[in-house]
Order: C-alpha cells, then structure tokens, then sequence
C-alpha cells in the first residue's frame, strides 16, 4: 500500500513521513509521495525532504516521489496535512473561523482532484485545521466513510496519558475516549475510562478520585479560566506556566497542556503526527480496530432523541476501506448535554442556520 502526505514540507507533514518510515509503516516495497504546491516554497522544500528522507533512512526507505498538483496525488493512504496553522506565540487567540476562511479552498481543490483523478478507495486521514470542515468537505467529495479526523484520537490518548500519569501506570493500561470537536470543544467521555486488572468498583473509585465532584457543565468555564490563567503567567515564566498544568484534573490538563506547548512556539508536530501515523498504521494492518476520529455522521448516533447529522468526533471502528461503524456507548448526563451543544456549535460552522 502507498501513502502521500499532502502538506510534507510543513513541520507536521515532515514529522508525518519521519514517523511513517522510522516505525517501518511503509515498508521498502510501498512509495510514498510528498506533496506540495507548485510555485510555493514547500515545492522546493519537498525535493530537499526526498533527499534528506533518503540520506537518513537509505537502507529501509520505500520508494520516494514528488507530487506537486492535485491531480497528481496518488496512494491508498491519503494524509492531508496542508493549510495555515493556528499562531504559535504567546497571547494570540486562536481564530478558528478565519483559519477556516483561509483553508476552505485549499481542502476543495485537493477533495475535488482525488475525487476525479484518484482510484475511488483511497482513505483519507485529515490533519489540517479545522478538522471538522476538511473532513465535511473531503466525505462530500469522496464518500464519508472513507474520510476521518485524527483530532479525536490525538486528545484521546493524551486523555489516557495524563490519566495514566496520575495513577502512576502506563498509557497502554488506560482506555477512555475523547469526543466532539478537536480543541476547546472537545468532550471528555470520563464514563468510558476504563482501567487493565481493576474491578468495577475499583474503576469507579478511581474515576472518582481522578475527577471529583466536576463535570462537564462546568468545563468550557474551565477551560476559559486555564487559558486565560496561563497566558498570563507564560507571558514571563514559561516554566512557571507548564508546572501550573500539572495540579489539574487530567481531562483539563489534556486540553491545556498541548494548547500551551503550541502558544510555547514548540508547536505539537511530533505528538501529532504519532497519533496521524497510527490511524495509517491501523489501515495498513487490515484488520479492524477501535479508535476515535472525526467522521460525517448520518444518524448512527441519536443524542437528545435525535439523529445526529454533522462532522463530530466518536469512536469508530477504522479498517483498511475506512470506517465501519460508530461504537458510542451510553453518556452520562452531563457528558451528553456538552457533546449536543458542540455539535450544534460545528453545524452552525459548517452550515450556517442549521442545527445538529
């Protein structure tokens, strides 16, 4: 199977590939394509990648070509990691509207290109920003099933993570989910966290400790206050600010800690393309697994008594033809107030004047 990363020359994109490679993703029978747009920069970028791509990696590289228009790109995997990003310096909000102003085309002319010239099986992973409307706008264009947002499964297991940092075990030992929109909007299942070798007792008594007496009608609060809290104490002490992060509960602390790193100029590359190149991983291996991803639902989930039709991260089964199905559990309460009220917020974004 072949991979093209749309996007390769960007410091996301570049990471992508390294990881695709390093952890022998792409084996030396497959290609894998760098994509960039004629005229730009990354154009002349992406010819040094290739390169440099080769030089490190000579003895168990795949094929490595150039593509630099839309109706070039050609694999089974499709990462679609081109775009503006949001500002990575201190203090800057970040505008998701604008970023999308800024992104529509770009996604329309890749969507619409693979739609005409690709081999009509190519599964998409999308990386960009917004993740909510490149995966609208690719499920659109190329069948909704074949297109899914990493966003969810990167909050996902920096939610295990920081989870798992706080009982002192490994990430591998934690289950638990992260819905809804990638960013502020993002939903912390807590009644998903499931923990290897503790009962049901157990589970629940360290969800409880773990979490408290919040919950997630409190969380948007939350996260207003933590991000204003670390603006201004990063603005003189960046150290300060990431020590601060350390005494929150785990679900804030996975939200604010790669915000933070990002508004640092460090940006997320590396985390973000490891989550990218496991949803690569997952295809390529053929068989069917359960992650968490951005997907365009058309009623296989009902919240509030009602269909559900937008672009909302879930977990979802993801295989080598794209995803199968959704495998959303029962919420609490207040987990399914907060995942209605973002969604209604990413169909007003896609769809002005339309509600989920």
């Amino acid at each position: 199977m072949d991979v093209a990363v749309i996007g390769a020359a960007g410091a996301i994109g570049r990471q992508i590939c390294v990881q695709l490679i390093e952890r022998r993703v792409v084996p030396v029978s497959s290609r894998l394509q760098l994509v960039a747009r004629e005229g730009s920069a990354s154009a002349s970028a992406v010819h040094g990648l290739r390169a440099d791509l080769i030089d490190a990696y000579a003895e168990h590289a795949p094929l490595i070509d150039v593509a630099l228009h839309p109706h070039d790109v050609v694999a089974d995997v499709i990462v679609m990691a081109a775009g503006r990003t949001p500002p990575s310096r201190p203090g800057v909000p970040v505008d998701r509207h604008a970023l999308a102003a800024d992104n529509r085309a770009l996604f329309h002319s890749y969507a619409h290109a693979i739609a005409r010239h690709g081999s009509g099986h190519e599964v998409v992973i999308v990386v960009s920003n917004p993740v909510e409307l490149a995966v609208s706008v690719f499920a659109e264009a190329l069948g909704r099933h074949r297109v899914v947002g990493m966003g969810a499964w990167l909050d996902t297991l920096r939610f295990r993570h920081e989870i798992a940092g706080s009982l002192g075990v490994r990430r591998q030992g934690v289950g638990g989910f992260i819905v809804g929109q990638h960013g502020d909007g993002l939903v912390p299942l807590w009644s998903s966290v499931r923990f290897t070798g503790l009962t049901v007792d157990e589970r629940v008594a360290a969800v409880a400790r773990l979490r408290g007496e919040r919950t997630l009608d409190a969380f948007p609060a939350e996260v207003a206050d933590a991000k204003l809290a670390l603006m201004e104490l990063a603005q003189t002490d960046m150290q300060a600010a990431f020590a601060l992060i350390d005494a929150w509960p785990p679900d804030l602390r996975a939200l604010a800690r790669p915000w933070l790193t990002h508004q640092s100029g460090a940006k997320t590359a590396s985390g973000t393309a490891g989550a990218t190149v496991d949803l690569v991983d997952t295809v390529f291996d053929g068989r069917e697994i359960v992650v968490a991803g951005q997907v365009s639902l058309a009623g296989e989930i009902t919240l509030a008594g009602r269909e559900i039709h937008s672009v909302t991260g879930v977990p979802i089964i993801l295989g080598p033809e794209g995803w199968t199905r959704v495998v959303l559990d029962p919420l609490a309460p207040d987990e399914e107030r907060r995942l209605v009220s973002v969604i209604g917020d990413i169909t007003a974004s896609l769809h002005p004047g339309e509600a989920a």
